[in-house]
């Protein structure tokens, strides 16, 4: 078992798995803006794990840390053994992914489909415990479905601790299985914040992890007077400079803040030295797009990356020129 966990994991603020967003490139950016804000994996499954190339798609920075890996499947075996491959590289948690209401995820009998069995869900949790020293969190909504009553949530929840499971981050809004794509699930089922409240009430000695329309600090902290912490997802990746006050108001930190232009030279670096290994620059350009949200020349910026980086020409140049082009424009 690994000893290596980071030991100051504090899940006060969180960055939300996000598929084909939350890659290791990502991670390392958005850590270069927050020192504290616990990062996850995308979805990561159990087949592609075991299956295929487990470096490519579980090998991290060290400078990542603290991130906790996001699993999908519902063979205990399997969730068990990519638990082991995982411990060595360190995660912080493995987390269960039973929120996810994709048909591609419905058709493996996991994601949100799980909540409609506890007793299936139960077993998968034990074995993940059984098989590693880290801690093993589930990350589920509401309710699904029909199965939509504060009991059925209750029933839930109850039976996952009676496994061992302390943390859970409850994404605020239930998941329509049929009728509605992913996207529309994290929008057209009403948020109800009041029910997330109430299961901390209920569950008082559980770590309960709010997720779900969260776009300010303001609103983090306001759920931080009722709850362990806050689950931001994709205000955070679009508009990522969120980040940047986010270890002084909700950790107590008190390093300087960085300006955009410090995270983007530093990322620069980060760049050249993933070309010089074959990693092609579109594959890092573009999660920086949102870097300059709000600010003059924020659309030169993108505009400029969206259309150079993608090229089999492309060289770091793409993007020292549009930072050129906006250092301009903000007047640095």
């Amino acid at each position: 078992m690994s000893d290596s966990t980071p030991k100051d994991l504090n899940r006060r603020f969180c960055v939300a798995p996000m598929l084909d967003w939350t890659d290791r490139h990502c991670r390392f950016f958005l850590r270069l803006i927050s020192q504290h804000a616990v990062l996850y994996t995308e979805m990561l499954t159990t087949g592609a794990i075991l299956h295929g190339d487990s470096e490519r798609f579980l090998g991290l920075n060290a400078a990542e840390h603290p991130v906790a890996l996001q699993l999908g499947g519902s063979n205990p075996g399997d969730l068990a053994a990519a638990c082991k491959l995982a411990e060595k590289y360190a995660y912080a948690e493995i987390n269960l992914n039973c929120g996810c209401p994709s048909d591609r995820v419905q058709s493996g009998m996991f994601g949100a489909v799980m909540m409609k069995n506890a007793a299936v869900t139960a077993n998968c949790v034990s074995a993940m415990r059984e098989a590693t020293d880290l801690p093993v969190t589930v990350k589920h909504r509401i309710g699904v479905d029909d199965y939509d009553s504060y009991d059925f949530l209750c029933q839930f929840v109850g039976t996952l601790s009676e496994a061992g499971c302390n943390t859970f981050l409850v994404h605020a809004r239930k998941a329509w299985l049929k009728g509605l794509s992913p996207k529309q699930n994290r929008e057209v089922p009403e948020l109800n914040y009041d029910r997330v409240y109430q299961l901390k009430r209920d569950f008082p000695g559980s770590e309960i992890i709010i997720n779900g329309g969260i776009t300010t600090l303001e609103q983090s902290i306001g759920h931080l007077n009722r709850l362990d912490g806050v689950m931001m997802g994709r205000e955070a990746y679009t508009n990522p400079y969120i980040l940047a006050t986010v270890d002084q108001e909700l950790y107590g930190d008190n390093h300087p803040i960085k300006s955009r232009i410090e995270i983007a030279e530093q990322f620069l670096n980060y760049i050249d030295n993933e070309m010089i290994k074959g990693t092609k620059l579109h594959a890092m350009t573009r999660h920086i797009l949102g870097l300059f949200h709000g600010m003059p020349g924020a659309r030169q910026f993108r505009r400029h990356i969206s259309e150079n980086a993608y090229k089999p020409s492309a060289t770091i140049d793409v993007l020292t020129t549009a930072l050129q082009a906006t250092t301009g424009a903000i007047g640095k």
